[in-house]
Protein backbone atom coordinates (compact mmCIF):
# COMPACT_ATOMS: atom_id res chain seq x y z
CA UNK A 1 0.00 0.00 0.00
CA UNK A 2 2.86 2.35 0.75
CA UNK A 3 4.37 1.67 -2.67
CA UNK A 4 1.02 2.21 -4.33
CA UNK A 5 0.50 5.46 -2.44
CA UNK A 6 3.90 6.73 -3.55
CA UNK A 7 3.17 5.79 -7.14
CA UNK A 8 -0.14 7.64 -7.05
CA UNK A 9 1.50 10.68 -5.45
CA UNK A 10 4.16 10.66 -8.16
CA UNK A 11 1.47 10.46 -10.80
CA UNK A 12 -0.30 13.46 -9.24
CA UNK A 13 2.90 15.51 -9.37
CA UNK A 14 3.57 14.48 -12.96
CA UNK A 15 0.02 15.30 -14.04
CA UNK A 16 0.13 18.68 -12.34
CA UNK A 17 3.31 19.53 -14.23
CA UNK A 18 1.85 18.68 -17.64
CA UNK A 19 0.79 21.61 -19.79
CA UNK A 20 -2.82 21.24 -20.99
CA UNK A 21 -3.38 20.53 -24.66
CA UNK A 22 -4.93 23.12 -26.92
CA UNK A 23 -3.98 26.74 -27.59
CA UNK A 24 -3.12 29.13 -24.77
CA UNK A 25 -5.52 32.02 -25.26
CA UNK A 26 -4.20 35.36 -26.47
CA UNK A 27 -6.66 38.07 -27.41
CA UNK A 28 -6.53 38.55 -31.20
CA UNK A 29 -5.61 41.95 -32.52
CA UNK A 30 -8.30 44.27 -33.85
CA UNK A 31 -8.10 47.42 -35.94
CA UNK A 32 -8.03 50.32 -33.48
CA UNK A 33 -7.99 53.91 -34.75
CA UNK A 34 -5.82 56.48 -33.06
CA UNK A 35 -8.72 58.92 -32.75
CA UNK A 36 -12.36 59.16 -33.73
CA UNK A 37 -13.12 60.60 -37.14
CA UNK A 38 -16.02 62.74 -35.88
CA UNK A 39 -14.30 63.95 -32.71
CA UNK A 40 -13.45 67.23 -34.41
CA UNK A 41 -17.17 67.91 -34.85
CA UNK A 42 -17.36 68.58 -31.12
CA UNK A 43 -15.42 71.79 -31.66
CA UNK A 44 -14.02 73.60 -28.66
CA UNK A 45 -17.01 73.04 -26.39
CA UNK A 46 -15.90 72.28 -22.86
CA UNK A 47 -16.67 68.70 -21.83
CA UNK A 48 -19.05 68.07 -18.98
CA UNK A 49 -17.35 66.23 -16.09
CA UNK A 50 -18.44 62.60 -15.85
CA UNK A 51 -18.98 61.15 -12.37
CA UNK A 52 -17.55 57.66 -12.01
CA UNK A 53 -20.25 55.02 -12.07
CA UNK A 54 -23.46 57.08 -11.89
CA UNK A 55 -23.24 58.52 -15.38
CA UNK A 56 -26.85 59.76 -15.34
CA UNK A 57 -26.08 62.23 -12.53
CA UNK A 58 -24.39 64.35 -15.21
CA UNK A 59 -27.91 65.66 -15.99
CA UNK A 60 -28.26 67.08 -12.47
CA UNK A 61 -31.89 66.04 -12.02
CA UNK A 62 -32.72 64.69 -8.52
CA UNK A 63 -35.90 62.97 -9.74
CA UNK A 64 -33.95 61.19 -12.45
CA UNK A 65 -31.28 60.13 -9.93
CA UNK A 66 -33.95 58.61 -7.70
CA UNK A 67 -35.52 56.71 -10.60
CA UNK A 68 -32.34 55.22 -12.02
CA UNK A 69 -31.12 54.16 -8.59
CA UNK A 70 -34.12 51.80 -8.40
CA UNK A 71 -33.25 49.94 -11.60
CA UNK A 72 -30.70 47.58 -10.05
CA UNK A 73 -32.98 46.87 -7.12
CA UNK A 74 -36.31 46.12 -8.76
CA UNK A 75 -35.98 45.53 -12.50
CA UNK A 76 -36.98 41.94 -13.31
CA UNK A 77 -35.05 41.73 -16.58
CA UNK A 78 -31.86 42.47 -14.68
CA UNK A 79 -32.88 40.02 -11.96
CA UNK A 80 -33.06 37.31 -14.63
CA UNK A 81 -29.64 38.31 -15.98
CA UNK A 82 -28.19 38.19 -12.47
CA UNK A 83 -29.63 34.69 -12.06
CA UNK A 84 -27.87 33.64 -15.26
CA UNK A 85 -24.59 34.85 -13.77
CA UNK A 86 -25.17 32.68 -10.72
CA UNK A 87 -25.95 29.74 -13.00
CA UNK A 88 -22.65 30.23 -14.79
CA UNK A 89 -20.77 30.54 -11.50
CA UNK A 90 -22.26 27.22 -10.36
CA UNK A 91 -21.05 25.58 -13.57
CA UNK A 92 -17.51 26.79 -12.87
CA UNK A 93 -17.67 25.18 -9.46
CA UNK A 94 -19.06 21.97 -10.96
CA UNK A 95 -16.33 21.85 -13.60
CA UNK A 96 -13.66 22.41 -10.98
CA UNK A 97 -15.06 19.58 -8.90
CA UNK A 98 -13.91 17.08 -11.51
CA UNK A 99 -10.29 17.85 -10.63
CA UNK A 100 -10.50 16.37 -7.13
CA UNK A 101 -11.27 12.79 -6.04
CA UNK A 102 -14.94 11.88 -5.63
CA UNK A 103 -15.88 9.99 -2.47
CA UNK A 104 -19.02 7.86 -2.32
CA UNK A 105 -20.55 5.07 -0.29
CA UNK A 106 -22.10 2.00 -1.88
CA UNK A 107 -21.27 -1.12 -3.83
CA UNK A 108 -17.61 -1.76 -4.62
CA UNK A 109 -15.90 -4.14 -7.02
CA UNK A 110 -13.04 -5.89 -5.18
CA UNK A 111 -10.81 -8.94 -5.35
CA UNK A 112 -9.41 -10.74 -8.33
CA UNK A 113 -12.85 -12.00 -9.27
CA UNK A 114 -14.20 -8.47 -9.13
CA UNK A 115 -16.71 -9.51 -6.53
CA UNK A 116 -19.26 -7.14 -5.07
CA UNK A 117 -18.52 -5.56 -1.75
CA UNK A 118 -19.97 -2.65 0.22
CA UNK A 119 -18.02 0.28 1.61
CA UNK A 120 -16.56 3.71 0.89
CA UNK A 121 -14.90 4.34 -2.46
CA UNK A 122 -12.74 7.06 -3.96
CA UNK A 123 -12.50 7.68 -7.71
CA UNK A 124 -10.37 10.17 -9.59
CA UNK A 125 -9.74 10.95 -13.21
CA UNK A 126 -6.13 11.99 -13.77
CA UNK A 127 -6.09 15.21 -15.75
CA UNK A 128 -3.31 13.95 -18.02
CA UNK A 129 -3.89 16.37 -20.88
CA UNK A 130 -5.52 19.24 -19.05
CA UNK A 131 -9.08 18.49 -20.19
CA UNK A 132 -10.49 19.41 -16.80
CA UNK A 133 -8.32 22.51 -16.53
CA UNK A 134 -9.41 23.66 -19.98
CA UNK A 135 -13.03 22.94 -19.08
CA UNK A 136 -12.73 25.08 -15.95
CA UNK A 137 -11.04 27.78 -18.02
CA UNK A 138 -13.90 27.72 -20.53
CA UNK A 139 -16.58 27.90 -17.84
CA UNK A 140 -14.76 30.69 -16.03
CA UNK A 141 -14.55 32.75 -19.23
CA UNK A 142 -18.23 32.02 -19.92
CA UNK A 143 -19.07 33.26 -16.43
CA UNK A 144 -17.16 36.47 -17.04
CA UNK A 145 -19.11 36.86 -20.28
CA UNK A 146 -22.36 36.46 -18.32
CA UNK A 147 -21.20 39.12 -15.86
CA UNK A 148 -20.45 41.47 -18.76
CA UNK A 149 -23.88 40.65 -20.23
CA UNK A 150 -25.39 41.73 -16.93
CA UNK A 151 -23.40 44.97 -17.10
CA UNK A 152 -24.60 45.54 -20.67
CA UNK A 153 -28.22 44.84 -19.73
CA UNK A 154 -27.92 47.18 -16.75
CA UNK A 155 -26.49 49.96 -18.89
CA UNK A 156 -29.20 49.45 -21.51
CA UNK A 157 -31.99 49.50 -18.94
CA UNK A 158 -30.57 52.59 -17.25
CA UNK A 159 -30.44 54.38 -20.60
CA UNK A 160 -34.03 53.36 -21.36
CA UNK A 161 -35.20 54.81 -18.05
CA UNK A 162 -33.26 58.04 -18.65
CA UNK A 163 -34.56 58.49 -22.20
CA UNK A 164 -38.12 57.64 -21.15
CA UNK A 165 -37.83 60.25 -18.42
CA UNK A 166 -36.70 62.87 -20.92
CA UNK A 167 -39.61 61.97 -23.20
CA UNK A 168 -41.98 62.34 -20.25
CA UNK A 169 -40.59 65.78 -19.42
CA UNK A 170 -40.98 66.74 -23.08
CA UNK A 171 -44.63 65.76 -22.81
CA UNK A 172 -44.97 67.86 -19.66
CA UNK A 173 -43.75 70.90 -21.59
CA UNK A 174 -45.87 69.99 -24.60
CA UNK A 175 -48.97 69.68 -22.42
CA UNK A 176 -48.32 73.13 -20.96
CA UNK A 177 -47.90 74.50 -24.48
CA UNK A 178 -51.09 72.84 -25.72
CA UNK A 179 -53.08 73.87 -22.64
CA UNK A 180 -52.19 77.47 -23.44
CA UNK A 181 -53.06 76.93 -27.12
CA UNK A 182 -56.38 75.30 -26.20
CA UNK A 183 -57.24 78.14 -23.82
CA UNK A 184 -56.37 80.76 -26.44
CA UNK A 185 -58.31 78.82 -29.06
CA UNK A 186 -61.41 78.67 -26.88
CA UNK A 187 -61.24 82.41 -26.13
CA UNK A 188 -60.71 83.19 -29.80
CA UNK A 189 -63.69 81.09 -30.75
CA UNK A 190 -65.84 83.00 -28.27
CA UNK A 191 -64.55 86.33 -29.55
CA UNK A 192 -65.18 85.43 -33.20
CA UNK A 193 -68.70 84.26 -32.34
CA UNK A 194 -69.37 87.64 -30.78
CA UNK A 195 -67.96 89.40 -33.84
CA UNK A 196 -70.15 87.25 -36.08
CA UNK A 197 -73.21 88.22 -34.03
CA UNK A 198 -72.27 91.87 -34.55
CA UNK A 199 -71.67 91.38 -38.26
CA UNK A 200 -67.91 91.87 -37.96
CA UNK A 201 -66.91 88.29 -38.85
CA UNK A 202 -68.10 85.65 -41.28
CA UNK A 203 -69.42 82.17 -40.58
CA UNK A 204 -66.21 80.85 -42.14
CA UNK A 205 -64.23 82.71 -39.47
CA UNK A 206 -66.35 81.07 -36.78
CA UNK A 207 -65.76 77.63 -38.32
CA UNK A 208 -62.02 78.21 -38.52
CA UNK A 209 -61.95 79.32 -34.86
CA UNK A 210 -63.84 76.18 -33.87
CA UNK A 211 -61.43 73.98 -35.83
CA UNK A 212 -58.50 75.69 -34.17
CA UNK A 213 -59.93 75.19 -30.67
CA UNK A 214 -60.89 71.55 -31.38
CA UNK A 215 -57.49 70.72 -32.87
CA UNK A 216 -55.69 72.05 -29.81
CA UNK A 217 -57.96 70.00 -27.53
CA UNK A 218 -57.33 66.84 -29.57
CA UNK A 219 -53.55 67.38 -29.52
CA UNK A 220 -53.74 68.00 -25.77
CA UNK A 221 -55.53 64.69 -25.25
CA UNK A 222 -52.91 62.88 -27.32
CA UNK A 223 -50.09 64.47 -25.29
CA UNK A 224 -51.69 63.48 -22.00
CA UNK A 225 -52.11 59.92 -23.25
CA UNK A 226 -48.47 59.77 -24.34
CA UNK A 227 -47.31 61.04 -20.95
CA UNK A 228 -49.39 58.47 -19.10
CA UNK A 229 -47.98 55.67 -21.25
CA UNK A 230 -44.42 56.84 -20.60
CA UNK A 231 -45.11 56.90 -16.89
CA UNK A 232 -46.47 53.34 -17.08
CA UNK A 233 -43.38 52.18 -18.99
CA UNK A 234 -41.03 53.69 -16.42
CA UNK A 235 -42.99 52.02 -13.63
CA UNK A 236 -42.55 48.59 -15.20
CA UNK A 237 -38.83 49.19 -15.79
CA UNK A 238 -38.52 49.94 -12.07
CA UNK A 239 -40.36 46.73 -11.16
CA UNK A 240 -43.54 48.50 -10.05
CA UNK A 241 -47.15 48.33 -11.16
CA UNK A 242 -48.38 51.46 -12.97
CA UNK A 243 -51.13 51.85 -10.38
CA UNK A 244 -48.56 52.29 -7.61
CA UNK A 245 -46.28 54.72 -9.41
CA UNK A 246 -46.45 58.34 -10.51
CA UNK A 247 -44.11 61.17 -11.45
CA UNK A 248 -45.22 64.72 -10.75
CA UNK A 249 -45.11 67.16 -13.70
CA UNK A 250 -42.06 69.43 -13.81
CA UNK A 251 -40.41 71.86 -16.22
CA UNK A 252 -38.33 70.45 -19.07
CA UNK A 253 -35.13 72.29 -18.21
CA UNK A 254 -32.47 69.55 -18.27
CA UNK A 255 -29.20 70.85 -19.70
CA UNK A 256 -27.58 68.96 -22.59
CA UNK A 257 -24.02 67.88 -21.64
CA UNK A 258 -20.99 67.89 -23.92
CA UNK A 259 -19.51 64.39 -24.17
CA UNK A 260 -15.81 64.01 -25.04
CA UNK A 261 -14.83 61.14 -27.31
CA UNK A 262 -11.84 59.86 -25.38
CA UNK A 263 -9.43 57.23 -26.72
CA UNK A 264 -10.87 54.52 -29.04
CA UNK A 265 -8.80 51.76 -27.45
CA UNK A 266 -10.57 52.27 -24.12
CA UNK A 267 -13.74 50.74 -25.61
CA UNK A 268 -12.09 47.32 -25.54
CA UNK A 269 -12.07 47.43 -21.73
CA UNK A 270 -15.01 49.69 -20.95
CA UNK A 271 -17.89 48.55 -23.16
CA UNK A 272 -19.59 45.52 -21.56
CA UNK A 273 -20.75 44.05 -24.88
CA UNK A 274 -17.16 44.09 -26.16
CA UNK A 275 -15.97 42.50 -22.92
CA UNK A 276 -18.65 39.81 -23.16
CA UNK A 277 -17.73 39.02 -26.75
CA UNK A 278 -14.02 38.80 -25.86
CA UNK A 279 -14.72 36.47 -22.95
CA UNK A 280 -16.81 34.19 -25.18
CA UNK A 281 -13.85 34.07 -27.52
CA UNK A 282 -11.62 32.99 -24.63
CA UNK A 283 -14.11 30.29 -23.67
CA UNK A 284 -14.20 29.01 -27.24
CA UNK A 285 -10.40 28.82 -27.26
CA UNK A 286 -10.39 26.73 -24.07
CA UNK A 287 -12.97 24.33 -25.53
CA UNK A 288 -10.50 23.45 -28.28
CA UNK A 289 -8.26 21.98 -25.60
CA UNK A 290 -11.22 20.08 -24.11
CA UNK A 291 -12.02 18.55 -27.49
CA UNK A 292 -8.39 17.61 -28.21
CA UNK A 293 -7.99 15.95 -24.80
CA UNK A 294 -10.91 13.68 -25.66
CA UNK A 295 -8.83 12.14 -28.46
CA UNK A 296 -6.01 11.12 -26.07
CA UNK A 297 -5.70 8.30 -23.50
CA UNK A 298 -7.31 8.67 -20.07
CA UNK A 299 -6.57 7.12 -16.68
CA UNK A 300 -9.06 6.72 -13.84
CA UNK A 301 -7.98 5.63 -10.38
CA UNK A 302 -10.27 4.02 -7.86
CA UNK A 303 -9.76 2.87 -4.28
CA UNK A 304 -12.01 1.82 -1.47
CA UNK A 305 -12.50 0.17 1.88
CA UNK A 306 -14.99 -2.67 1.75
CA UNK A 307 -16.77 -4.52 4.53
CA UNK A 308 -15.69 -7.92 3.23
CA UNK A 309 -12.41 -7.35 1.43
CA UNK A 310 -10.95 -4.34 3.18
CA UNK A 311 -8.66 -2.11 1.09
CA UNK A 312 -8.98 -2.35 -2.69
CA UNK A 313 -7.78 -0.31 -5.67
CA UNK A 314 -8.03 -0.31 -9.45
CA UNK A 315 -6.54 1.57 -12.39
CA UNK A 316 -8.65 2.03 -15.53
CA UNK A 317 -6.61 3.13 -18.55
CA UNK A 318 -8.30 3.74 -21.90
CA UNK A 319 -7.11 5.00 -25.27
CA UNK A 320 -9.54 5.83 -28.07
CA UNK A 321 -8.77 3.83 -31.23
CA UNK A 322 -11.82 4.30 -33.41
CA UNK A 323 -14.97 6.40 -32.89
CA UNK A 324 -16.17 6.85 -36.46
CA UNK A 325 -14.57 10.28 -36.73
CA UNK A 326 -16.67 11.65 -33.85
CA UNK A 327 -13.73 12.85 -31.75
CA UNK A 328 -11.95 14.48 -34.69
CA UNK A 329 -15.21 16.18 -35.68
CA UNK A 330 -15.53 17.58 -32.17
CA UNK A 331 -12.08 19.16 -32.52
CA UNK A 332 -13.04 20.62 -35.90
CA UNK A 333 -16.26 21.92 -34.36
CA UNK A 334 -14.32 23.61 -31.53
CA UNK A 335 -11.88 25.18 -34.02
CA UNK A 336 -14.77 26.53 -36.09
CA UNK A 337 -16.57 27.81 -32.99
CA UNK A 338 -13.45 29.73 -32.00
CA UNK A 339 -13.15 31.22 -35.49
CA UNK A 340 -16.78 32.28 -35.24
CA UNK A 341 -16.17 33.85 -31.84
CA UNK A 342 -13.17 35.79 -33.20
CA UNK A 343 -15.26 37.13 -36.09
CA UNK A 344 -18.09 38.07 -33.72
CA UNK A 345 -15.64 39.86 -31.43
CA UNK A 346 -14.10 41.88 -34.25
CA UNK A 347 -17.56 42.77 -35.54
CA UNK A 348 -18.64 43.86 -32.06
CA UNK A 349 -15.60 46.13 -31.84
CA UNK A 350 -16.34 47.62 -35.27
CA UNK A 351 -19.96 48.22 -34.27
CA UNK A 352 -18.77 49.90 -31.08
CA UNK A 353 -16.56 52.31 -33.01
CA UNK A 354 -19.39 53.03 -35.44
CA UNK A 355 -21.83 53.79 -32.62
CA UNK A 356 -19.41 56.26 -31.08
CA UNK A 357 -18.81 57.95 -34.44
CA UNK A 358 -22.58 58.11 -35.02
CA UNK A 359 -23.09 59.57 -31.56
CA UNK A 360 -20.45 62.22 -32.06
CA UNK A 361 -21.82 63.45 -35.39
CA UNK A 362 -25.42 63.33 -34.14
CA UNK A 363 -24.76 65.37 -31.02
CA UNK A 364 -22.77 67.88 -33.03
CA UNK A 365 -25.36 68.35 -35.76
CA UNK A 366 -28.27 68.56 -33.33
CA UNK A 367 -26.43 71.18 -31.29
CA UNK A 368 -26.19 73.41 -34.35
CA UNK A 369 -29.82 72.80 -35.31
CA UNK A 370 -31.00 73.60 -31.78
CA UNK A 371 -29.81 77.19 -31.98
CA UNK A 372 -31.68 77.73 -35.25
CA UNK A 373 -34.84 76.06 -33.92
CA UNK A 374 -34.82 78.17 -30.76
CA UNK A 375 -34.56 81.36 -32.84
CA UNK A 376 -37.32 80.17 -35.16
CA UNK A 377 -39.60 79.41 -32.21
CA UNK A 378 -39.00 82.86 -30.69
CA UNK A 379 -39.69 84.53 -34.04
CA UNK A 380 -42.88 82.51 -34.50
CA UNK A 381 -44.16 83.50 -31.05
CA UNK A 382 -43.51 87.16 -31.81
CA UNK A 383 -45.25 86.86 -35.17
CA UNK A 384 -48.26 85.26 -33.47
CA UNK A 385 -48.46 88.09 -30.94
CA UNK A 386 -48.23 90.79 -33.62
CA UNK A 387 -50.82 89.10 -35.83
CA UNK A 388 -53.32 88.85 -32.98
CA UNK A 389 -52.93 92.57 -32.25
CA UNK A 390 -53.36 93.44 -35.93
CA UNK A 391 -56.52 91.34 -36.10
CA UNK A 392 -58.00 93.14 -33.13
CA UNK A 393 -57.22 96.43 -34.86
CA UNK A 394 -58.81 95.21 -38.08
CA UNK A 395 -55.56 95.23 -40.04
CA UNK A 396 -55.09 91.45 -40.51
CA UNK A 397 -57.65 88.88 -41.62
CA UNK A 398 -58.50 85.80 -39.59
CA UNK A 399 -56.77 83.16 -41.79
CA UNK A 400 -53.47 84.99 -41.27
CA UNK A 401 -54.04 84.85 -37.50
CA UNK A 402 -54.69 81.10 -37.66
CA UNK A 403 -51.56 80.50 -39.72
CA UNK A 404 -49.41 82.50 -37.31
CA UNK A 405 -50.83 80.67 -34.30
CA UNK A 406 -50.27 77.25 -35.89
CA UNK A 407 -46.74 78.22 -36.88
CA UNK A 408 -45.94 79.35 -33.33
CA UNK A 409 -47.36 76.17 -31.85
CA UNK A 410 -45.50 73.89 -34.26
CA UNK A 411 -42.25 75.80 -33.77
CA UNK A 412 -42.59 75.52 -30.00
CA UNK A 413 -43.22 71.79 -30.21
CA UNK A 414 -40.32 71.42 -32.60
CA UNK A 415 -38.06 73.21 -30.13
CA UNK A 416 -39.09 70.77 -27.37
CA UNK A 417 -38.63 67.76 -29.61
CA UNK A 418 -35.17 68.87 -30.68
CA UNK A 419 -34.16 69.40 -27.06
CA UNK A 420 -35.30 65.86 -26.22
CA UNK A 421 -33.50 64.46 -29.28
CA UNK A 422 -30.28 66.13 -28.15
CA UNK A 423 -30.63 64.60 -24.70
CA UNK A 424 -31.36 61.19 -26.22
CA UNK A 425 -28.30 61.53 -28.44
CA UNK A 426 -26.12 62.36 -25.44
CA UNK A 427 -27.40 59.23 -23.67
CA UNK A 428 -26.71 57.11 -26.77
CA UNK A 429 -23.17 58.47 -26.92
CA UNK A 430 -22.58 57.75 -23.23
CA UNK A 431 -23.80 54.18 -23.75
CA UNK A 432 -21.62 53.85 -26.84
CA UNK A 433 -18.64 54.89 -24.72
CA UNK A 434 -19.47 52.18 -22.20
CA UNK A 435 -21.33 54.22 -19.59
CA UNK A 436 -19.03 57.20 -19.12
CA UNK A 437 -15.65 58.49 -20.13
CA UNK A 438 -13.90 58.94 -16.79
CA UNK A 439 -15.06 55.75 -15.10
CA UNK A 440 -12.41 53.14 -14.26
CA UNK A 441 -11.75 50.57 -16.97
CA UNK A 442 -12.63 46.93 -16.47
CA UNK A 443 -9.93 44.41 -15.56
Amino acid sequence: MMRRTLLIAGAVVAVSACAPVGPNYVRPSVATPVAYKEASAQGNRQATPSPAGKWWSIYADPTLDALVSQVLVNNQTLAAAAARVREAQALVKAAGGASVPAVSAGTLKSGRRNENDFGVGVSWELDLWGRIRRDVEAHRAATQASEADLDAATLSMQSRVVQSYFALREQDATIALLEHAADVGTRWHTMVQNQYAQGQASSANVAEALVRASTAQLQLADARTARAQLEHAIAVMLGKTPADFSIAPAPFDVAVPTIPAGVPASLLERRPDVVASERRMAAASARIGVAKAQTLPSINLAAGIGVLRGLTGTVDARAPLFAGGRLEAQVDNADAAYAEAVANYRQTVLDAYREVEDGLVTTSQLAGAADLQAKAAAAARESDRVMQNQYREGVADYPAVVDAANTALNAGRGDLELRRRRLDASVDLIVALGGGWQSPTRP
